[in-house]
């Protein structure tokens, strides 16, 4: 609990059974953190299994629904367990769960309604073993990507996340992809509702365990980013009706 508001955690998963437990560990050492929920979308290893000895909220998918379906299951889950604040934390340790206390009070405090850990920030992305062509691919996306929507982001692809309730209450996610375009899609969703975006600088790992997309999908990420942006600039143009970027007046911070 921050400030009377409840703290939840959420961890979209994926045959992540070797490194759940001491992500987990970290994540419950952490200060505010009031629950933990887990979303299984249908691993071919224990991780069902091992997120069942943990003081977590589990949830199983019956079939793979893909990283956005997943990301869906876990907020709706949030919410209905009257979260306040949100965090997702990528359960195979590539994320430091040490951030958690200072994105929970940039929430908590109401300074921003979605705070993202930027690999970026701070030159950390190399430093902690980020292939280059991923590297420079994330430059050129969110330099284009930028430049579309008119924010300053240092980029866009990280997978670490906090949010308000108030923000996944108001964004319509249900019209989003359940591959991994989801987490493009809902920050030009954030932006395209006028919410402004705080980002914190934050140390990455890239070992076997951790998960990451081959080449080919990387390449369909990558068009598939290019194509939300524009899809944006089109939409704020008038030039496009879309569910996605509904016409309606933009919050104010």
């Amino acid at each position: 609990m921050y400030k009377g508001k409840k703290v939840v955690v959420v961890m979209p998963a994926y045959n992540a059974e070797k490194t759940l437990v001491e992500t987990y560990r970290q994540v419950a050492e952490q200060d505010y953190v009031d629950q933990v929920i887990l979303v299984d979308d249908h691993s071919q290893d224990r991780t069902t299994e091992v997120a069942r000895s943990l003081n977590a909220r589990v949830i199983t998918h019956e079939r793979n629904k893909g990283y956005g379906g997943n990301q869906k299951t876990c907020y709706k889950t949030a919410l209905e367990e009257n979260a306040d604040i949100i965090i997702m934390v990528h359960p195979d340790g590539q994320y430091t769960p040490m951030l958690l206390p200072a994105m929970i009070s940039i929430i908590g405090n109401g300074l921003y309604h979605c705070v993202l850990g930027s690999r970026i920030l701070g030159g950390y992305a190399l430093k902690g073993g980020m292939p280059l062509y991923k590297y420079v691919s994330n430059r050129f996306l969110t330099l284009m990507q930028n430049l579309l929507t008119g924010a300053k982001l240092s980029e866009y692809h990280t997978g670490y996340r906090a949010f308000s309730r108030e923000i996944l209450e108001r964004l319509p996610l249900d019209e989003n992809s359940d591959d991994f375009i989801f987490d493009n899609q809902m920050l030009a969703q954030i932006l395209w509702y006028g919410y402004t975006i705080a980002e914190i600088t934050c140390p990455t790992k890239y070992f076997p365990e951790a998960s990451s997309i081959n080449f080919q999908r990387s390449l369909k990420y990558g068009l598939g980013c290019l194509q939300v942006s524009l899809q944006f600039r089109l939409a704020r143009l008038g030039l496009l009706m879309s569910e996605r970027f509904p016409r309606v007046l933009p919050v104010r911070d």
